[in-house]
């Protein structure tokens, strides 16, 4: 088969004279273009982004995908070459771009890069105009903001003690995994250590979320939840696995517990089935996966369409943790977030308040920390102790633990 051409040109098409090529995105009237984009991993397992523009402002994002560092490193190879000249305060430009214009989109590692850069986007605005995030976001609906401590571990054990402390931090409620590993169908008695946990935490006068972790298959989550009942617990999270749409609904109509996941979701299309299955009661968009500030607050607007409170999702890092306030200060259904200060990932000298020079900013009184009130994200990052912490642990990624029940098989971590 042979193809033929045409001896006759076709006529030459052009641009109108002086049209824009948006080699660098949209312009303001007066841009401030990104000069670089540099991330950082560092202890105990997060991954900084930093955002300068030509004019010397730096904002700083959080892009911690846990126990994939390297893969978001590597989104960020493209997000460097793609967006470094581009207007800083173009900050949807720059979202709708990343997002769309490679053709594939959504998943954990892109959405996370993509949230690193947008909220060191959104701390840069917040700098550059002189208020707070929470200010270009529609102003603050609230003062102050609820929040809850981890306690127990991956493993959890004595909750008691660790619960007495959390009640003399200032906090009201914690979060604890609700049972270690399971096989796919367990003994019944499996459970039954779970119930005197959330007996000895609610003892001290704590609520107490429970995070299955989906770790719990559908024979035995139906039974929990039925045995936590009479307990009361806060909410449980992940009861299933995401994906599992039609079996969450089915679960949804036998408890009265409210029901939290969403921190293996990445955007709204992702949401979208579980709200219009109607089988949670709370949305935990994680900032760091979920797109950043700009996506986060479209998945918090759009549960409350459904009545869905947002609880964000955040044992990671102080700029993943401050952003997340700037959308708690400024959303009606916002509920509770999760505070990562002393929770068992950040063994050893490294925790939330390690990189801060403002580390007051997030103290918990009476189970809240105020409304941060700083230009940007509203806290300062100590750049010399992340450029040396890097420096130092540079080659360490942080993996999660990895579960086998006893005849070999893999379970969920």
């Amino acid at each position: 088969m042979s193809t033929q051409t045409s001896n006759t040109a076709l006529p030459a098409t052009s641009a109108p004279p002086h049209a824009p090529t948006y080699e660098c995105g949209l312009l303001t009237p007066t841009p401030d273009p990104i000069k670089s984009i540099e991330t950082s991993r560092v202890l105990p397992r997060w991954l900084f982004v930093r955002v300068e523009t030509e004019s010397g402002i730096v904002g700083w994002g959080e892009a911690t995908l846990e126990g994939h560092s390297e893969a978001v490193e590597g989104a960020f190879e493209d997000l460097r070459e793609r967006f470094v000249g581009w207007d800083s305060d173009n900050i949807e430009d720059i979202y709708q771009s990343a997002y769309r214009h490679r053709f594939y989109r959504g998943g954990e590692v892109l959405m996370s890069a993509i949230s690193g850069l947008d909220i060191a986007l959104w701390d840069i605005k917040g700098k550059r105009l002189g208020v707070p995030v929470w200010q270009l976001l529609g102003g603050k609906v609230r003062d102050r903001v609820a929040v809850y401590g981890w306690i127990g571990g991956d493993k959890p054990s004595d909750v008691l003690e660790a619960a007495k402390a959390r009640k003399a931090q200032g906090f009201t409620a914690v979060k604890m995994n609700a049972v270690e590993s399971l096989a796919w169908l367990d003994s019944p008695h499996a459970l039954d250590a779970t119930v005197k946990r959330i007996e000895e935490v609610k003892s001290v006068g704590l609520d107490v979320g429970l995070d299955f972790h989906g770790r719990v298959h559908k024979p035995l989550a139906k039974q929990l939840a039925r045995l936590l009942e009479p307990h009361r617990p806060l909410f449980i999270e992940e009861p299933l696995l995401p994906g599992h749409v039609e079996e969450l609904k089915k679960l949804y109509q036998q408890t009265t517990i409210p029901i939290a996941l969403g921190e293996r979701l990445f955007s709204r299309q992702d949401v979208r089935p579980y709200f219009e299955a109607g089988c949670i009661d709370i949305i935990q968009p994680d900032i760091a996966h979920a797109g950043g500030i700009s996506e986060t607050r479209r998945i918090a607007n759009m549960a409350e369409t459904y009545d869905i409170g947002v609880a964000p999702h955040c044992p990671l890092g102080p700029i993943a943790f401050a952003a997340s306030l700037q959308i708690a200060i400024s959303t009606p259904n916002f509920v509770i977030c999760e505070m990562s200060w002393q929770m068992h990932y950040n063994a050893g000298s490294y925790d939330l308040l390690t990189y801060l020079v403002n580390p007051e900013v997030f103290a918990v009184k009476d189970g809240m920390v105020d409304a941060l009130t700083a230009p940007g994200l509203g806290i300062e990052i100590n750049e010399e102790a992340v450029r040396r912490c890097a420096e130092e642990s540079k080659g360490f990624s942080w993996r999660n633990p990895v579960w086998r029940g006893p005849d070999g098989a893999v379970r969920e971590w």
